[in-house]
């Protein structure tokens, strides 16, 4: 059984009745995780709901998900009185702020916190090892989660996100690797690659015009590709410098190109950014994938996971 509840916003707490139909979604940052829930609802109209700005769900000791209350609807019809609640993960609250433009002499992970996550009362789980970084810009309009992405991504090598309890993650963890072989209960599966996105040449200029290097990615190339990107690189140094670079920009390009989709008969199959290996004799599936998104619930079909895998990506 799945627990659900409601927080208001002076700390009510508004417990739920059995959801009979549900659906979560996580992924590995944007778009954020959403959710969404059906339970059964008397025939009179509730106004403590509108009190409610957070979500909350918990499968035995496990928390499944944490997230912000976006919209609700009651209904009555012909099967009876229900009551729908839709909603996004706890990433919502930098995504939907704008930071103030700000100049920093010296950025460290705690001013980054301070100023940019706090606020919306996110608590987070610190990288002792994102370094310091000098001279460091924010730039008025930029939503929160941009601040802290740039910040933890391109110049600590680290990929932020949000847990199940709600927090932001800068410590880098691993997600964990599990198998699944022939008693997973696989319903279907749709191995997939594409083309679009993918640069079979990057341009890399200075400010001055004068010196430029060309850098080709040789197998798409070879396949016929074509798609070219022209950079300037600017005046930075560093991990961020290194996102301007022709071979990074064609590695990023060409991450993921190759993508699994799986269907089980169960929920919560696997966790976005777990390594799965696959032993699966039929359809016959093999190798290690990473889950890049996870979108698991109960329909009219009953408990399932979807999974959506990558060859490979951006570490």
């Amino acid at each position: 059984m799945m627990e659900c509840w409601l927080s208001c916003y002076d700390g009510r707490r508004l417990s739920l009745p059995q959801a009979f139909r549900w659906t979560f979604r996580y992924g590995l940052g944007a778009p954020c995780d959403s959710f969404f829930v059906q339970c059964l609802w008397g025939e009179t109209a509730a106004p403590e709901l509108g009190d409610a700005t957070r979500f909350y769900a918990q499968k035995g000791a496990q928390r499944v998900f944490s997230g912000v209350v976006d919209e609700y609807e009651t209904r009555w019809d012909s099967r009876g009185a229900r009551l729908d609640i839709h909603g996004r993960g706890m990433a919502a609250l930098l995504l939907d702020n704008e930071a103030v433009g700000a100049d920093y002499q010296l950025a460290t992970v705690e001013d980054i916190v301070q100023n940019h996550v706090k606020p919306y009362g996110v608590e987070t789980v610190q990288g002792e090892k994102l370094p310091s970084v000098p001279g460091y810009s924010v730039k008025t309009g930029s939503s929160e989660w941009a601040v802290v992405y740039e910040f933890a991504r391109y110049h600590g090598g680290v990929l932020p996100r949000f847990d199940r309890e709600g927090r932001l993650r800068l410590d880098g963890g691993a997600s964990g690797r599990r198998v699944l072989d022939e008693t997973a209960p696989i319903t279907w599966a749709a191995l997939g690659e594409r083309r679009y996105g993918v640069l079979s040449q990057v341009l890399v200029r200075d400010r001055t015009g004068r010196g430029e290097q060309k850098v080709i990615n040789q197998n798409f190339t070879r396949q016929g590709g074509m798609s070219r990107k022209v950079l300037t690189l600017p005046r930075k140094s560093g991990y961020e410098a290194k996102r301007y670079s022709g071979q990074y920009q064609l590695d990023r390009s060409a991450e993921g190109t190759k993508t699994l989709t799986l269907r089980l008969a169960s929920p919560w199959a696997a966790w976005p950014g777990e390594q799965v290996e696959l032993r699966v004799e039929r359809p016959r599936l093999s190798g290690t994938w990473l889950v890049d998104q996870c979108e698991t619930g109960v329909d009219g079909e009953g408990a399932y996971t979807q999974l959506t895998m990558v060859n490979n990506k951006w570490k």
